[in-house]
């Protein structure tokens, strides 16, 4: 098989795809790349047996035919080829070779049967939703995963739909974050799934560069999102995610309103000082202040006091500095709401200016 393609028509989807690729596999035809050409459409599809990313690219020529390459090889020569080459590909059943001008490589092949099949199943539930909402869900979320916790449902991202609302929770047993908002069409059914944490970082670095809608096809094994020209597809963690929601505060007898970047800042500076292991912060909760304090092993200590607007007693509680540094970091308003049920219960922080974020921190004793 013969066929030419422009090196950045080739070189765009392959960065799409090249994520989920490892450098290094058990299985030596999982570093390829699965390029199938057709009528004029090229597909490539790169898998590591739990995540599948597909990218189709339009380009000239009626050959036909499928085989596999080194994925980040290609990735490497086509990002070094002068722009606006065209590539020739001349295909054989155990080697590669391409062109462009003077330049000529040769690849060795691996058969494309061998390639690993994907299977996607027929799916249970299927709506569309703006890509930009996704990530915000998972850049809201995210970063209170769990990281190979023995409670393997907790490595990974809650996606729930009901009542025509999607919502994003992510917890690592200390701290929880969710994401909740409406969307247009969606199916009147109630279903949980969990996408690895390998899955969730990789989409959310795919989203970063996608505008306009995504289709979402969740199957009983998989999910899988279409963006315009590729796919994503990721094998579903199974499991029954815990109920989360016993851990929303339903009522505050405190609450606390402060500036974000004076408690950030505050935080910062006192954390310096905390316990290298369990970055512990005490927080003295008065009368239009709080007092942050920190102590380490060796005797060290640190004080800072920020302004805030406090409503019930005063009262004391200590938090892991890191936890509630990340909370405040997604908070999107100038000011964060900080609510408390007592001084030995969690902290619900919440954004001002946008209801669809909630963060819950567990205390602990300092």
């Amino acid at each position: 098989m013969k066929f030419r393609i422009l090196r950045e028509d080739l070189l765009l989807p392959l960065q799409q795809v090249i994520g989920v690729i490892e450098r290094r596999q058990t299985l030596p035809i999982l570093s390829n790349v699965l390029i199938e050409v057709e009528a004029g459409r090229m597909e490539l599809a790169g898998t590591d047996l739990e995540v599948q990313l597909v990218a189709n690219t339009d380009m000239e020529g009626k050959e036909s035919g499928r085989f596999t390459v080194p994925a980040r090889k290609l990735m490497d020569i086509c990002r070094l080829l002068p722009e606006g080459g065209e590539l020739a590909f001349d295909v054989k059943p155990e080697r590669v070779s391409l062109q462009c001008g003077k330049s000529r490589f040769i690849l060795g092949a691996l058969p494309a049967e061998n390639y690993p099949n994907f299977e996607h199943g027929d799916p249970e539930a299927v709506f569309d939703c703006e890509a930009q909402l996704l990530r915000r869900a998972i850049e809201k979320t995210a970063f209170a995963m769990a990281q190979q916790d023995v409670r393997y449902y907790l490595n990974g991202l809650l996606l729930e739909i009901r009542q025509g609302r999607i919502r994003a929770v992510a917890s690592d047993g200390h701290r929880l974050a969710l994401f909740e908002d409406a969307v247009d069409g969606m199916p009147d059914v109630a279903r949980q799934i969990i996408i690895p944490r390998k899955g969730v970082l990789e989409l959310g670095r795919l989203l970063a560069r996608v505008e306009g809608s995504a289709s979402v096809r969740i199957s009983a094994n998989n999910v899988r999102i279409l963006f315009g020209t590729f796919s994503f597809a990721v094998k579903l963690v199974e499991g029954r995610y815990p109920d989360y929601e016993r851990v929303i505060p339903k009522t505050a007898c405190r609450v606390v309103v402060v500036d974000r970047h004076e408690l950030r800042g505050a935080l910062t500076r006192v954390a310096v000082l905390s316990n290298e292991k369990f970055k512990g912060v005490s927080l003295e909760i008065g009368e239009g202040l709080i007092r942050l304090r920190a102590q380490n092993p060796e005797h060290e200590e640190a004080e800072d006091e920020v302004p805030a607007d406090v409503s019930g007693e005063a009262f004391a509680v200590g938090f892991n500095a890191s936890y509630l540094l990340d909370a405040i970091n997604a908070v999107a308003s100038d000011a964060v709401r900080m609510s408390f049920t007592d001084a030995n219960g969690s902290c619900l922080i919440e954004d001002l200016s946008d209801s669809r974020y909630r963060f819950i921190v567990m205390p602990m004793r300092l």
